[in-house]
């Protein structure tokens, strides 16, 4: 019985095998790559779809950040982007001049994290300005110490991690915190693989940094929130204060870009319409904030009129909510 039970997986194995090398040679492969704070929902979901699909769809998933994603993706060379802020000038100007043209798909909300290490007992909260003071390009070198963002916090050493410089979470902080993307001190340990900054903030009572809620959710017995005041006091990252835009300056949308010529494809129209129609549930699966059932209505028609281009004016935009701009768009 055991060794027809044996046999009987190793079958299985063979054909998903079997059934995967076909989906490549056939030409069926999706090519995914970008931010990894979008990673978790978009594995999520080409896990769901392979599965469904029995293996005759593959579905490659990467993480090279934002800004890596939309490098691969505005060269033609990958089907779809993720990515956790609009798509920049320069890039829109690269997509142009190899004729990729593009889909922009707002798929959730994300809520930027400050985080400590859990034997921090002084920073239950920071405001916008004290948070600047530690990471802007003047502090590099000079701010070193906690008690110099407060005179009461510990004559300590101040140890900075944060999302790799080619992530689009670096980008969207450095905008909604200094004021302008990608100004920050370099002396930080910066990584685009979120478990290395979770590990290091665990590890060092002193460290303080950032990255999506998702990943603190994942890791919340290994860290501390911090509260963040926006001007109208102090308030922490959840689902609810994130999808009512409470949590201010850092709650964000987040996105996939779909190739117009790959969209063209019926696999990829169907891992698309999949995505959108999923995103609701494993949006929540995977500690992310979906956004309303509205807004996905006005994705899901957006994808299916084929309407390319953006929302956003190729520049970084802090506090945006996504389903305003659709209905805008709607109204046109």
């Amino acid at each position: 019985m055991f060794k027809k039970v044996v046999m009987g997986i190793i079958a299985l194995m063979f054909i998903l095998a079997v059934g995967s090398v076909n989906a490549m040679a056939d030409g069926k492969l999706i090519k995914i790559d970008g931010s990894s704070t979008v990673y978790p929902i978009t594995e999520a979901v080409a896990e769901e779809f392979q599965k469904a699909k029995r293996g005759a769809v593959n579905v490659t998933v990467g993480i090279s950040g934002t800004g890596g994603g939309f490098k691969k993706f505005c060269r033609g060379e990958i089907d779809i982007s993720d990515a956790s802020r609009p798509i920049l000038k320069k890039e829109m100007d690269v997509c142009k001049e190899h004729g990729v043209e593009y889909i922009e798909l707002p798929v959730a909300y994300d809520g930027l994290t400050v985080m400590v290490n859990p034997k921090n007992t002084w920073a239950s909260s920071m405001t916008v300005a004290e948070l600047k003071k530690m990471w802007e390009p003047a502090a590099q070198g000079k701010i070193t110490k906690w008690n110099q963002i407060r005179p009461d916090w510990p004559d300590a050493p101040l140890k900075l991690y944060g999302a790799g410089v080619d992530s689009g979470t670096f980008d969207y902080f450095t905008e909604a915190i200094v004021g302008k993307a990608k100004s920050s001190r370099g002396d930080f340990t910066s990584s685009e693989d979120d478990n290395i900054l979770v590990q290091g903030i665990s590890t060092d009572k002193n460290a303080l940094g950032f990255f999506g809620y998702a990943y603190y959710a994942e890791n919340k017995d290994k860290l501390k929130l911090v509260a963040i005041d926006g001007g109208k006091g102090p308030v922490l990252p959840s689902e609810k204060t994130v999808m009512e835009g409470t949590y201010q300056p850092l709650s964000r949308p987040i996105f996939i870009y779909v190739s117009k010529a790959s969209a063209s494809k019926p696999e990829i129209k169907e891992f698309i319409e999949f995505y959108l129609k999923s995103a609701p549930n494993l949006v929540k699966q995977v500690k992310y904030v979906p956004l309303p059932d509205k807004a996905y209505k006005l994705v899901s028609e957006r994808f299916s009129k084929g309407k390319t281009g953006t929302l956003f004016g190729g520049e970084a935009e802090v506090g945006v909510k996504i389903e305003d701009l659709l209905k805008l768009e709607e109204k046109k």
